[in-house]
């Protein structure tokens, strides 16, 4: 059975910063493109960050690059995103997903397989 479990997730004035982690289980964690991806109310699912299983190659969104950090540690099974410089419009709900994606299939949820139940980043002005 795999999990994803993801943590770090919490209340932070602007300009701080966060560390997000994602635990997973139950899947060979190196065939894997991990990724990060957030859901604001009344929105759609955004992406985040990714990092491939092939050579570790990192992708970001537009409105985070140079603000997050994706990085993942294979012999514990983890991603996880450094987020500084934090806005408001970073407020959501993240989440890590699991797939074999790669290259441009990074950037669409459509190309993970396996998802976290989220956890809830909220910046105050």
């Amino acid at each position: 059975q795999v999990q994803l479990v993801e943590s770090g997730g919490g209340l932070v004035q602007a300009g701080g910063s966060l560390r997000l982690s994602c635990a997973a289980s139950g899947l060979t964690f190196t065939d894997y493109t991990m990724g990060w991806f957030r859901q604001a109310p009344g929105k759609e699912r955004e992406f985040v960050a990714g990092i491939s299983w092939t050579d570790s190659s990192t992708y970001y969104g537009g409105s985070v690059k140079g603000r997050f950090t994706i990085s993942r540690d294979n012999a514990k099974n983890t991603v996880s995103l450094a987020m500084n410089s934090l806005k408001p419009e970073d407020t959501a709900v993240y989440y890590c997903g699991a797939g074999g994606v790669t290259g441009l299939g990074v950037r669409s949820p459509s190309g993970y397989v396996y998802w976290g139940q989220g956890t809830q980043v909220t910046v105050s002005a």
